[in-house]
């Protein structure tokens, strides 16, 4: 029990610090990337070439690292309805699919595209599914309506109209970055 403790204290930190380390790489990347423009490039852009690929790349390979970690103490923690044991696992598919976008960048044509339509569908459909089942609780009531607004906005803002995909991409990543930190924070606590 002791080690089980200290792997969702582990498990929460990286869902914690999982979306800082994340995003400051990707936005260190656009610093290296002059040429990067909102509303012309999708983030993936910056995996391309040069010193931006190199911390892009990077930055989603360990942000999937310490995605899949955290998806595991979800597992552990949320493994309490089917509504929640499919929402944990798609989430730990999603991080799989984050580590994928950065370990096979456009230069890789075809399977770049295939890992990235993977991690922006399933993103939405973990935070829904988790978000049912939490729903179902009385005591965890707000964290699922949270998580459901997250899934909403993980997939919903796809609809509108963009020039490009790069806003989308940012948009979607930082509502999910929202569950991950305040769950994050949970499974930190849980076991104190």
């Amino acid at each position: 029990m002791v080690k089980n403790k200290f792997f969702l204290k582990i498990a929460g930190f990286c869902g914690i610090i999982m979306p800082i380390v994340t995003f400051s790489l990707i936005f260190l990347a656009i610093y290296y990337a002059p040429w990067f423009s909102w509303t012309e490039n999708a983030l993936s852009d910056l995996g391309v070439e040069g010193i931006s690929a190199i911390l892009f790349n990077n930055g989603l390979i360990i942000g999937g690292i310490m995605s899949g970690i955290f998806a595991l103490g979800l597992i552990q923690v949320y493994n309490t309805s089917i509504q929640s044991r499919v929402g944990t696992i798609l989430f730990l598919f999603t991080a799989f699919a984050l580590c994928a976008i950065g370990l096979f960048p456009e230069t890789m044509g075809r399977l770049h595209m295939y890992v990235s339509i993977a991690f922006f569908v399933l993103l939405p459909m973990s935070l829904f599914f988790m978000g049912w089942s939490m729903l179902k609780k009385s005591e965890t009531k707000k964290n699922g309506v949270f998580s459901l607004l997250t899934a909403i906005i993980a997939i919903g803002i796809w609809v509108l109209p963009w020039t490009s995909v790069a806003i989308p991409e940012a948009i979607s990543s930082l509502a999910a970055s929202s569950f991950s930190i305040i769950h994050g924070f949970k499974l930190y606590r849980k076991f104190k």
